[in-house]
């Protein structure tokens, strides 16, 4: 069976608790929920990990290099931030979607830019958490058409 990591940055595991006006109700189990049955409806499995830490996410995205067929991303703050982590998307072969929960272009300015958007694949944005399904659909899609990071 093929495979999907879903990989959450900062915060994430906060999800439900947090800032609800803007992330929503939901926690992450239940994003987990949705783009297992995403996943597996369309044949993947779905491996999920979170951290707060950012060579933790570093370290997942290779280790799983050859042992996934794509991986949706929510960096969360990291993905303003992060050389390391986009050098790490840049390293691997499985195409990345980058997903943020709420529209971060409405929001402060730094939220605008990400450093990651231009070695993955695609970004959803504003979807709240049923974007996390939007990006393992499209992922797929992508995965099946045999595209890549580009």
């Amino acid at each position: 069976m093929r495979k999907l990591l879903l990989l959450n940055g900062p915060n994430l595991n906060r999800l439900g608790q947090r800032e609800p006006d803007t992330y929503g109700t939901e926690t992450l189990d239940d994003v987990i929920t949705k783009v297992k049955e995403a996943a597996e409806e369309n044949s993947f499995e779905l491996v999920d990990f979170q951290s707060n830490h950012e060579g933790e996410l570093i370290d997942k995205l290779h280790e799983t290099e050859g042992e996934v067929s794509g991986i949706v991303f929510n960096p969360a703050a990291y993905t303003h931030t992060s050389i390391a982590l986009r050098d790490a998307i840049a390293s691997i072969s499985a195409p990345v979607i980058e997903v943020h929960i709420s529209n971060v272009h409405q929001r402060e300015a730094f939220r605008h830019h990400s450093m990651l958007a231009p070695v993955c694949a695609g970004q959803v944005v504003g979807f709240g958490t049923d974007g996390y399904r939007l990006a393992a659909l499209g992922l797929i899609q992508k995965i099946d058409l045999g595209e890549g990071n580009g």
